[in-house]
């Protein structure tokens, strides 16, 4: 899949933005930046580069593979970083972003050497600390790869409670439809807010998200040794509202149940499905504080089929039902 370049009408623009993608790169936060900038930039909806300008590089014009399979062909060879307000570096599969391409990792820091602030989207900002541009800064996570970032990384500050970090001339970004809303942040700050609110109204989006507003999950550190249990919390906390079975969960790691389930206990000393619900419960207790939401609404959102049975769970496990939480 090509994706062409839109017609550039001036060189003069306001807000110029050069994209690399990473091997494995995520789609969604590259295609919710671009696409803002698009909506942003010509004021007919023709996609012409009027407001806005941008370019996807590369060290030649191979296709790039996404996450999805997806491919995606730079439009140009690397170029001189002091022509952009921004670089963007898009993160995605974590094993390839934290290896390989030195390419990007050069081009970064040639970025930097000319004052050019960077952008990180997803694991972008994994390969930002490779290029040593994040040592001893916050750098945003998203609470998915919160562990990864503080096993591997001691001189980062991790920050996993909110959208997105702009830290000067670093902004890094938890990943997924935030980038829309660091998008339109940056929008903003060149082109006024009216360009910004238009962008995310055509996405059918509400008003910007500030940088501050919190992940729609946190991450929760659960101190567990069996790498079979730690994959099967992963997989837990990934799917929330529609719980897994213990059988989907063994067949997802292809392992057998009741191993599955003697690990656990080895290792939590609580069964598989107790402690799903827990973390499921955890996560109500979080959106409780956290938002404004029904109660009905956090009872679907942590997989209870009726409300009912959400309030007596809750309060079994912390002493109050959630409206009298909540009060």
């Amino acid at each position: 899949m090509a994706l062409d370049r839109p017609v550039v009408i001036s060189d003069s623009t306001h807000l110029s933005v050069g994209f690399v993608l990473m091997p494995g790169f995520t789609l969604l936060p590259f295609s919710a930046f671009v696409d803002a900038l698009r909506l942003a930039a010509d004021e007919g909806d023709k996609s012409r580069q009027i407001n806005c300008q941008w370019t996807i590089m590369g060290p030649n014009l191979k296709a790039i593979t996404s996450s999805a399979g997806i491919t995606i062909k730079p439009w140009e060879l690397y170029r001189d970083p002091s022509g952009f307000d921004y670089i963007v570096v898009v993160g995605g599969l974590l094993d390839t972003t934290l290896k390989g391409s030195q390419h990007v990792v050069d081009y970064l820091q040639e970025a930097n050497d000319v004052h050019t602030p960077i952008i990180g989207l997803c694991t972008g900002s994994f390969v930002m600390i490779r290029a040593g541009l994040m040592n001893h800064r916050r750098c945003c996570v998203s609470w998915f790869h919160y562990k990864d970032l503080t096993d591997r990384f001691a001189d980062i500050i991790p920050v996993a409670d909110q959208l997105f970090v702009d830290d000067g001339d670093r902004i890094t970004c938890a990943g997924g439809a935030v980038a829309a809303d660091l998008a339109a942040y940056i929008i903003e700050r060149h082109l006024g807010q009216s360009w910004a609110r238009k962008s995310l109204r055509i996405l059918v989006m509400d008003n910007p998200r500030p940088a501050d507003a919190p992940q729609p999950q946190p991450s929760a550190d659960y101190q567990v040794n069996n790498q079979w249990v730690a994959r099967a919390l992963i997989l837990m906390e990934q799917n929330l509202s529609r719980p897994l079975s213990s059988d989907e969960i063994a067949s997802r790691l292809s392992i057998s149940k009741r191993q599955l389930e003697r690990l656990f206990v080895k290792d939590t000393k609580e069964s598989l499905q107790k402690f799903y619900r827990k973390i499921r419960l955890r996560y109500g207790l979080w959106l409780l504080k956290n938002t404004g939401r029904l109660v009905t609404e956090i009872g679907q959102d942590c997989g209870f089929s009726d409300t009912a049975h959400f309030s007596r769970a809750f309060r079994d496990t912390f002493g109050q039902k959630p409206t009298e939480f909540r009060n």
